[in-house]
């Protein structure tokens, strides 16, 4: 009982005891890497810098006090400190920048007056790219999928050098490859499901086209070569190529005896990690000498895996030229249209979009700016330089200009069945001309002007 009895009278006094936890002092930090809290808001002891930011020096070029619709490329190559001013918009920037960037894409620094809002990225430097480099210095590769240019959902681009007798190891792709030889020489053979063969030997200006998932091998010949492939997939990435070396790698040897009909002890050389591309031994001049073919035969030439484009005449026009390639004229390149054309300085590849296909673009040589549009009021204006890639989706209007003083050499490649555009001139000047006065407020005599030719590229 007395034992109860205390026990209720120690809980009633500790139910009457009202905790009280103090809050931690604050305590200013010893840590010479940190300021105390006198530091924060405001204090009469507080003191700022009185830096002048109104007083940096810089250039303007030729231009950039015109109109900001008027939209005049701006060439800051040899203008001290570039800025971000179009005619009345714009201000000064003290920094910090990456001036040399800026004065290659200065349209990214001072955008024509006519831009609005964001488009899609429509451009990736491929320098930005990440190179894979070849076993004993024998040539490298760099690519652009969705990973870097997100918009690129239709196709991706690999590039690739391979030094003389260099190989991109025999392999195949779950994506089509279409590839343009930009320099030097290959050999290239293939296999088709039919055991028919192919074997061709292609240069500059050259393009091969590979299905998904036929085995092809690429050997540069005693010049080297360095080439462009499209892939008809934008998530494509040169890491999951099927490679010879791997499936002999992942297949119990026991099984590659059975299959290929010699022992087991023939596989204890093979690689024990990819190749990819390495060095090999030089194609024999005489192609014959490497011209295999079972009872099938070789692939038909009406299906052959090259074409030499670089025979082909370009048509000369304007303000440059052109060249078409599709299925109308290489057939198993069933989904596959390119044009080359070139762009004198000055010079325009007319305002146009397609109907049937985004645009997958390279810039081979010069410099240009393209303006992408995209419905209801988007417009970005963007700089290339070569080895850049630009990517315009389906229907949405874009140009390229030739802002160098050199001749600009863009391919653009689509994902059709033959290679067609829409041309902004050529629809209005086939338009009734009220429709376009009474849309447009434009006068007879401007009306009177417009063409009703394609001209595709003009001065």
């Amino acid at each position: 009982m007395i034992l109860y009895n205390t026990i209720t009278t120690l809980t009633s006094l500790l139910l009457t005891i009202k905790p009280s936890i103090a809050a931690p002092a604050a305590v200013a930090s010893s840590n010479p890497l940190r300021g105390g809290e006198n530091l924060i808001g405001y204090s009469p002891t507080n003191t700022i810098s009185n830096e002048n930011t109104e007083t940096i020096s810089y250039q303007l070029a030729a231009g950039q006090t015109d109109a900001a619709n008027l939209g005049v490329y701006l060439n800051f190559e040899d203008v001290e400190n570039p800025q971000p001013i179009r005619g009345s918009t714009g201000g000064t920037d003290p920094g910090p920048r990456n001036v040399e960037m800026e004065k290659m894409y200065s349209d990214k620094l001072a955008p024509p007056g006519t831009d609005s809002g964001a488009t899609i990225n429509a451009q990736w430097p491929l320098a930005l790219s990440g190179v894979t480099l070849g076993k004993g210095k024998s040539g490298w590769s760099r690519q652009q999928n969705i990973d870097v240019l997100p918009a690129a959902t239709e196709m991706a681009g690999v590039n690739m050098r391979l030094e003389a007798a260099g190989y991109r190891e025999l392999h195949w792709h779950v994506a089509a490859e279409w590839a343009l030889v930009l320099n030097g020489s290959c050999r290239i053979q293939a296999v088709n499901e039919d055991g028919q063969t192919f074997i061709d030997d292609v240069g500059k200006g050259d393009v091969w086209f590979f299905p998904a998932g036929i085995p092809h091998s690429i050997q540069a010949l005693e010049d080297g070569v360095e080439f462009m492939l499209v892939f008809d997939s934008g998530s494509f990435s040169e890491t999951n190529t099927f490679l010879a070396t791997e499936i002999f790698a992942h297949n119990p040897r026991e099984v590659l005896s059975k299959d290929l009909g010699v022992p087991v002890s023939s596989f204890q050389n093979i690689p024990s990690d990819k190749l990819f591309i390495f060095p090999g031994t030089p194609a024999p001049t005489d192609i014959q000498a490497q011209n295999i073919t079972g009872s099938a035969g070789s692939v038909p030439q009406t299906q052959s895996y090259s074409y030499h484009f670089s025979e082909q005449p370009a048509r000369q026009l304007e303000g440059g030229s052109v060249k078409i390639l599709d299925p109308l004229s290489f057939p198993i390149a069933s989904s596959f249209s390119a044009a080359l054309v070139t762009i004198n300085p000055g010079g325009l590849r007319e305002i146009h979009w397609h109907t049937s296909s985004d645009e997958w673009t390279f810039f081979i040589q010069g410099q240009g700016r393209a303006t992408l549009f995209t419905p209801p009021s988007e417009a970005t204006t963007f700089d290339y330089l070569a080895g850049d890639v630009a990517y315009f989706p389906k229907s949405n209007s874009h140009y390229i200009e030739n802002t160098g003083d050199e001749v600009l050499i863009v391919l653009e490649v689509l994902q059709a069945d033959h290679y067609s555009d829409m041309s902004l001139a050529q629809w209005v000047g086939l338009t009734s001309k009220q429709i376009v006065q009474d849309t447009l407020n434009l006068t007879d005599e401007t009306l009177s002007q417009f063409t009703t030719e394609k001209k595709i590229v003009v001065s």
